[in-house]
């Protein structure tokens, strides 16, 4: 699945429950020029039950937390049949500019998100020190 500009996604293997994504950071956001990976695993029920998506790269946002899980109502009471990879990482991609910040994982990443010079800074110090320890 690709031709969306910014989003991708394959089966990781021969298993097709199981696939990785790429985000890139929308234009004029404090993601911008970066990119993410994501993980998503389609449970036996799917389409009528909602995979679990989950960031492999660390993604300090409001609405993800240290361990990649994401608080996104399609992804939960909102889940649709209608819903596809692609769906998802769009959604996925306009959270990552518009975060619910009223409903937190990461309540640090709420709170600086007001701040939005503060806020894109610590986004590119984290991104970049959390990928180069990936590489190594």
């Amino acid at each position: 699945m690709s031709g969306d500009k910014g989003i991708s996604a394959f089966p990781e293997s021969d298993n097709l429950f199981k696939w990785i994504g790429t985000i890139d950071g929308a234009a004029g956001t404090a993601y911008e020029e970066l990119r993410y990976k994501l993980s998503l695993e389609f449970p036996s029920g799917y389409p009528y039950t909602a995979p679990t998506v989950r960031f492999l790269t660390p993604c300090y946002h409001p609405n993800v937390d240290t361990q990649g899980n994401i608080c996104l109502d399609i992804l939960k009471e909102k889940w649709s049949a209608l819903y596809d990879v692609r769906t998802i990482l769009l959604s996925i991609q306009s959270l990552l500019a518009e975060p619910n910040i009223e409903s937190p994982l990461n309540t640090h990443a709420a709170e600086l998100w007001k701040n939005q010079v503060a806020y894109k800074k610590y986004v590119r110090e984290t991104y970049n020190k959390q990928t180069k320890s990936q590489e190594t």
